[in-house]
């Protein structure tokens, strides 16, 4: 069977199933005009998922509402609401055990919430997917856009990719769950967008037909087997690692945690054939600003590039598209000409500077300015990049 053609094989939902490479590159599209949380539903209508649970919380209640509506139309197998989102996650984690494709949504205060469970999906190598709105988690309570709580989730062990957009959102959701299935991957996936700005965002999309839809999850392909009345939980957690020998523990857990850590890594490759590229590159390719982003500030650090070349400043925008792995060669090789380096974020501790910053440090003599920051729901205006670079490029002069 080609990969990259269609069969006759139907799912439960009498879709036609195909490939990823079909599905995402080959298929005809028609252009809609859709909010993020629309397109996510449209995306998983594509994507025989077997399970998803959900909780509400603003601003991806709505999305997690859509998602139940597939259930009630057969397009999603199983569809239950938690009583929390720390019990969302850890059911979200028993389905994927049971090898289901499973598929969640959550944003802000409830990934705080539901944290203990990330890195037990990691430790656990479950190919779930939990799609990150993220607002703002601070106090007096917000609901406002803010991306300080991917900070939290960096050192989880999951994979996490951002897009700026609706048409990405669609794409990465679909593709998330490919390279998180493959066997020498298999770890969870958490595909971000910035609340809000993408969830509510009404934008034009393109999309396939909802009339072709991914082959199903294999789970007997994956590296731990699925609990089936075969396969007891217990092969989850042997006894020896904790109680009998400390050595035994320590050298586990510690091998295991580097294992989980180079499955993400070894989900390079696909992850650049999917996104077509970890990371996206406009403007000037010598210039000796660049701007260095992900998700929305991209988008508005692309807006700075336009009005730059209006000046006769040349400039580029360096968007990543994956946050782990990080792209650190792809980062080193487009700013190998900077001069200058902006950061532009949605949050206020700079948590992408810092990656940004670490990656470099000793490799580049360009000065990196973790700036604009903006946070608590401010909007970014193109003035706010444009002053910190003529400020910048004026005190170098």
């Amino acid at each position: 069977m080609s990969i990259k053609n269609m069969t006759k094989e139907k799912n439960w939902s009498g879709q036609t199933m195909v490939s990823a490479d079909h599905l995402l590159f080959e298929a005809p599209r028609e252009k809609h005009f859709m909010t993020g949380s629309e397109v996510l539903k449209e995306a998983m209508k594509r994507c025989t998922v077997d399970a998803s649970v959900s909780y509400p919380i603003t601003p991806q209640s709505e999305a997690a509402h859509l998602i139940g509506e597939l259930w009630a139309e057969g397009y999603v197998g199983t569809y239950f609401r938690g009583e929390n989102e720390f019990g969302v996650m850890s059911s979200v984690a028993g389905c994927a055990m049971a090898g289901a494709r499973t598929v969640t949504t959550t944003s802000g205060p409830g990934t705080l919430r539901a944290m203990e469970n990330f890195p037990m999906w990691s430790g656990t190598r479950i190919p779930c997917q939990l799609v990150l709105m993220a607002r703002g988690i601070n106090s007096p309570l917000t609901i406002q856009p803010d991306n300080l709580e991917v900070s939290f989730l960096l050192e989880t062990g999951c994979m996490i990719w951002y897009a700026e957009n609706v048409q990405e959102l669609f794409d990465m959701s679909i593709a998330a769950f490919i390279v998180a299935e493959m066997p020498d991957v298999h770890v969870p996936i958490i595909t971000a967008v910035d609340g809000f700005f993408v969830s509510h965002t009404r934008e034009s999309v393109m999309l396939p037909a909802d009339d072709i839809a991914l082959f199903p999850y294999n789970p007997y392909k994956a590296p731990l087997p699925p609990i089936d009345s075969e396969m007891p939980p217990g092969r989850f957690l042997r006894d020896p690692f904790v109680m009998k020998s400390n050595y035994i523990s320590y050298a586990t857990h510690a091998s295991w945690q580097w294992e989980v850590r180079s499955a993400a890594d070894r989900s390079r490759p696909y992850a650049k054939h999917f996104l077509k590229g970890l990371v996206h590159v406009t403007g000037d390719l010598d210039a000796e600003i660049v701007f260095v982003a992900c998700g929305t500030a991209s988008h508005q650090a692309k807006e700075a590039n336009r009005e730059l070349t209006k000046m006769g400043i040349k400039s580029k925008v360096v968007k990543l598209r994956t946050i782990r792995p990080f792209p650190h060669a792809e980062l080193l090789e487009e700013t190998k000409s900077a001069k200058y380096i902006f950061v532009p974020e949605f949050n206020i501790v700079g948590w992408l500077d810092k990656e940004v910053t670490q990656t470099l440090y000793g490799k580049s003599e360009a000065k990196i300015i973790g700036r604009p920051r903006v946070a608590g729901g401010m909007s970014m205006p193109v003035e706010a990049i444009l002053k910190e670079v003529l400020e910048n490029v004026k005190k170098g002069a």
